[in-house]
């Protein structure tokens, strides 16, 4: 089992080669790897990210097959599928680290802003669901300056509802809490950034 410590240097170093382009080779599939994965995987760490077609995560994380367990869904929000998502790889599989990931420029993010600022149109009842799930981790920001400045409401918005997921998987199930206590589960928020690449952790990281 990979502690949560090493699992988030794994993840920071793979975000540093897809910056700098220099791609690590075991993260490139074979066969042999295929062939090894049939009998079972250890993902070291498992990723709640949004379903944004720009943030392909095992890419920025340079990871390979086996690595990742990846959980992916619009605004990277927590619905009782994902908390039973996380509850099922950090049991049976003991993996110690869960990464919250959002994203610069998210959509899901500007839609909920926008429905704050004024209805903009009728959703489906589910694209609602999602944008409610979002609202009560930004209405706040509406309360302070940012209101006058829409690039960083933006950006505040997408870190409220990381950090409100990451709090919502921290306290929400018994078990993950459990886990967290005992066994060194480690709940993390992060943002991937669109322009650079750099994910940035700034959420529930233990001081070094």
């Amino acid at each position: 089992m990979i502690s949560a410590r090493e699992a988030l240097q794994r993840l920071r170093e793979g975000n540093r080669r897809f910056v700098e382009d220099t791609r690590s080779a075991d993260t490139l599939i074979s066969p042999r790897r295929r062939a090894e994965l049939t009998a079972g995987q250890e993902p070291f760490a498992a990723i709640l990210g949004c379903s944004d077609s720009r943030v392909p995560v095992e890419i920025i994380f340079d990871q390979g097959l086996g690595d990742l367990f990846v959980i992916r869904v619009a605004g990277n929000i927590v619905a009782p599928s994902q908390v039973g998502s996380v509850e099922f790889v950090a049991e049976r599989f003991r993996t110690r680290l869960v990464v919250v990931l959002g994203h610069s420029n998210c959509g899901v993010i500007q839609a909920t802003v926008e429905q704050l600022q004024g209805p903009t149109g009728i959703w489906s009842r589910n694209v609602s669901s999602i944008v409610n799930r979002v609202r009560p981790a930004v209405e706040g920001l509406f309360e302070t300056g940012l209101k006058y400045d829409q690039d960083a409401l933006i950006h505040h918005a997408v870190r409220a509802n990381v950090r409100a997921s990451a709090a919502h998987l921290r306290h929400g199930s018994a078990l993950i809490e459990e886990l967290i206590q005992k066994e060194g589960l480690l709940v993390v928020g992060a943002e991937y950034s669109l322009h650079t690449g750099v994910v940035e952790f700034f959420d529930g990281v233990p001081k070094d």
